[in-house]
């Protein structure tokens, strides 16, 4: 028997996954991280913006308290990628980077997973912060879903249930 075929359709690993958002400052950035840290090398990871700020301090913070550096990070716009191999998977993860983007250019699969601007909330840091771990930890359920959805994908059929 073979293996079954990930929705994604991927032969081989690395799975090559690029992370959009409008500044690549917060959402793109935590969820490039997490799926760094959770995915390890059957993933190459990356993020970038329609419009590329820099990397929100509350954002490396949060991640930070899950023991995932990403102080390292910079915004990059989406112009980095263009020339680049193809992507196996493009995610959008903020509406209007899914408007601007509707389709990126040799990306083998595109999805969005709307999560709202934690970067927007307005208030006390620790007001502020709650928001980032709220998106953080809202991501990290998506890509554990992800993970486990690519996990079962690629596991070999079981030939006595043909499952």
């Amino acid at each position: 028997m073979t293996d079954k075929l990930s929705p994604i359709d991927h032969p081989a690993h690395p799975l090559r996954v690029l992370f959009l958002c409008t500044h690549n400052s917060s959402r793109s950035q935590m969820a490039e991280g997490l799926l760094q840290a959770r995915g390890g090398a059957d993933y190459e990871v990356f993020s970038a913006g329609t419009q590329p700020r820099s990397v929100h301090p509350l954002a490396i913070q949060a991640m930070r308290e899950l023991g995932i550096d990403i102080s390292n990070h910079r915004a990059k716009g989406i112009e980095e990628f263009r020339a680049q191999p193809p992507m196996d998977l493009v995610v959008t993860v903020c509406d209007a980077a899914a408007e601007t983007c509707p389709f990126f250019p040799n990306a083998r699969h595109q999805e969005h997973w709307g999560f709202p601007d934690p970067s927007a909330v307005t208030g006390s840091e620790h007001e502020r912060l709650a928001a980032f771990r709220q998106v953080r930890d809202a991501i990290a359920a998506r890509l554990a879903l992800f993970l486990e959805q690519e996990k079962d994908a690629s596991a070999p059929l079981d030939a006595s249930t043909g499952a």
